[in-house]
């Protein structure tokens, strides 16, 4: 499995590398998760990582799948705790959209992971769901994010009317904003925009700010506006994803589709 091509450039402290398509952002943006956690399990016998879960994803946890198995990038899963960033309040794991139900169908299936913390949605005390989780995130340093742009910047369901850069708390449940909830129709997830739920459990901008490697994968057109924002915008939470542009060690992979509105 060999990297493709692609152009670079740097926005901030943000690594953007733009690739011709899909299925080549997916392989070189694993090679690269691979090859990092290959070495993060070298050094200390373990990791721990947070998964996004949508549509924007296949093509990366498809070739995440592939580059951990080749000998240069190998991954030892068992020594891996694996947690996902967000899910809607009320579902459980086994609802087709559930994004537990995503990462279990696209990724933990095919490996054998030492830990999956899942976030209970469907749990009535969303506070307790919050505070537990909380302590698991807290426990050690998260080793990589793996991750997307919602179409109006948001990550994981930071949106920018409740982003917050320096939010006290790791996981919330907030309300989704109408474009969120639309990008769930748009891509394919619900049927109709009234069959969206309003509410969802996420991981906070503090969790990102604090991991130690981002690794973030956005491809397609429906995206270009946010990718311009992250990229080239002011820093706020209008666009919680410029927030990216200050991380310590992060990589933006998009594809051409995505990068049509950048600066030449």
């Amino acid at each position: 499995m060999t990297a493709p091509s692609s152009q670079y450039r740097t926005a901030g402290r943000l690594a953007v590398e733009i690739h011709a398509d899909r299925p080549a952002l997916g392989r070189a943006a694993a090679l690269a998760a691979a090859a990092y956690l290959h070495d993060v399990i070298a050094a200390k016998g373990e990791a721990r990582v947070i998964f996004a879960c949508a549509p924007s994803q296949d093509e990366f946890l498809a070739a995440l799948l592939e580059a951990s198995r080749q000998p240069n990038t190998s991954v030892d899963w068992s020594r891996v705790t694996a947690f996902h960033m967000d899910d809607y309040v009320g579902l459980d794991g086994a609802h087709p959209q559930s994004f537990r139900h995503y990462l279990r169908t696209h990724f933990l299936t095919h490996v054998k992971i030492g830990k999956f913390h899942p976030v209970p949605a469907e749990e009535p005390d969303s506070a307790a769901v919050c505070r537990h989780y909380s302590a698991l995130l807290a426990e050690k340093p998260i080793d990589l994010i793996c991750m997307g742009i919602g179409e109006n910047g948001h990550i994981a369901f930071n949106d920018p009317p409740v982003a917050d850069f320096e939010d006290p708390q790791l996981i919330k449940v907030v309300e989704l904003d109408l474009t969120c909830r639309q990008q769930q129709v748009n891509d394919g997830c619900f049927p109709t925009l009234n069959d969206v739920p309003r509410h969802a459990f996420t991981l906070t901008v503090t969790v990102f700010r604090r991991a130690r490697r981002l690794s973030i994968h956005v491809p397609g057109p429906r995206k270009a506006d946010a990718v311009l924002a992250t990229v080239e915008g002011e820093i706020t939470t209008a666009c919680p994803a410029s927030i990216l542009r200050l991380h310590r060690d992060a990589a933006l992979h998009i594809d051409v589709a995505a990068a049509k509105g950048l600066s030449s």
